[in-house]
């Protein structure tokens, strides 16, 4: 016998709440019931689109109190994550909300309590963790094709969208973030981060951060809203293959590079003799894609009906938390070396 659809409010619907919105109202499993958001033009949007098959509301209240809701999606700005998510939490509803889950570790451990202490999903908007290609990527490595992981460098660049609110790091970090801490499967021990405010005062436009981990790896991200070129990649470098993802490409998102450099076992006169480079084929493999945000949609709606728990629930929220409070630490720090509490 099918699951009863998933019943869903969700809180936002501007710039992504309307991406979100149209997935989960055309998802056969789940059943969009109420929507809110604080702006009357958006709700006349969404009632137009929808043609009134969606109870509208200016009040968040009115969710928490719809005992017919199972769960709630909130897309509203970062700052007011923490609080509508608890409020969920505590109202037995189940929560999807986008990242940044929360806006500080201790805020984000309260929620990794609440949704133990209730029964309930959170699941947090680490869109990539179910994106096609980097899934692709992820198996190669666990399957040991690319070998020991030495490091990996990102690069999440554009001319705009400029936030008012939070750095560029916040805004765009946490996607390269969430990719780190899955690729590299190592705890996060310190971080270092650079960054300058051009356009506003005391919000970075731009910031380098690395992230070090306690084998020995790195993780080096690049986030910027003030550049010439829209760039979404990430190199990840092994012992036996690299590999590159870009997201930016219309096709050929994946590249596997047969290259690295190999160490002989022989004796020899100097340090140069002892290293050998390959360079071997490049492969790039088929990937059948499909949006990342609805296979995200699918695989909350799926948590909720099933009892399993997300990928990207609130212990993987609160990781990925950990790491950015520390760079915004050491970005106020000026490049300080900040290490990563547990």
């Amino acid at each position: 016998m099918d699951s009863e659809p998933v019943r869903i409010g969700q809180v936002g619907v501007g710039h992504w709440g309307q991406n979100l919105l149209r997935n989960f109202a055309t998802l056969p499993k789940a059943q969009m019931v109420r929507v809110c958001d604080h702006s009357q033009r958006a709700l006349d949007r969404v009632e137009a689109q929808y043609r009134g098959g969606l109870a509208t509301t200016r009040r968040f209240e009115d969710l928490l109190r719809d005992d017919s809701l199972d769960a709630i999606v909130i897309a509203t700005e970062a700052e007011h994550h923490y609080r509508m998510a608890a409020a969920a939490l505590a109202s037995g509803k189940h929560v999807f909300v986008e990242k940044p889950m929360t806006q500080t570790t201790e805020e984000a451990a309260h929620l990794v309590a609440l949704s133990g202490d209730h029964g309930r999903h959170l699941m947090v908007g680490h869109l990539l963790l179910y994106h096609p290609a980097f899934l692709h990527v992820e198996s190669l490595i666990r399957r040991g094709e690319l070998g020991d992981i030495y490091y990996l460098y990102s690069a999440r660049v554009n001319l705009g969208i400029i936030r008012k609110r939070e750095n560029a790091f916040d805004s765009l970090g946490p996607h390269d973030v969430s990719v780190a801490l899955a690729f590299l499967d190592q705890a996060p021990v310190a971080v270092v981060a650079n960054g300058q405010a051009y356009l506003q005062q005391s919000i970075e436009d731009v910031v380098f951060a690395m992230v070090y981990f306690e084998n020995g790896q790195m993780a080096h991200m690049h986030t910027s809203w003030l550049d010439p070129n829209k760039v979404r990649k990430v190199t990840v470098v092994g012992s036996r293959k690299m590999a590159v993802i870009d997201d930016g490409a219309s096709t050929e998102k994946v590249r596997i590079y047969d290259k690295g450099v190999g160490i002989g076992s022989i004796p020899y006169r100097g340090f140069g003799e002892s290293m050998t480079v390959r360079s071997g084929d490049i492969h790039i493999p088929k990937i059948s894609m499909q949006e990342p945000l609805r296979a995200e949609c699918v695989h909350f709606l799926e948590s909720v009906q099933s009892g399993s728990r997300p990928r990207t629930d609130a212990r993987n929220g609160l990781a990925v938390i950990r790491v950015l409070e520390a760079i915004r630490l050491s970005l106020r720090q000026k490049g300080r070396y900040v290490e990563i509490g547990t």
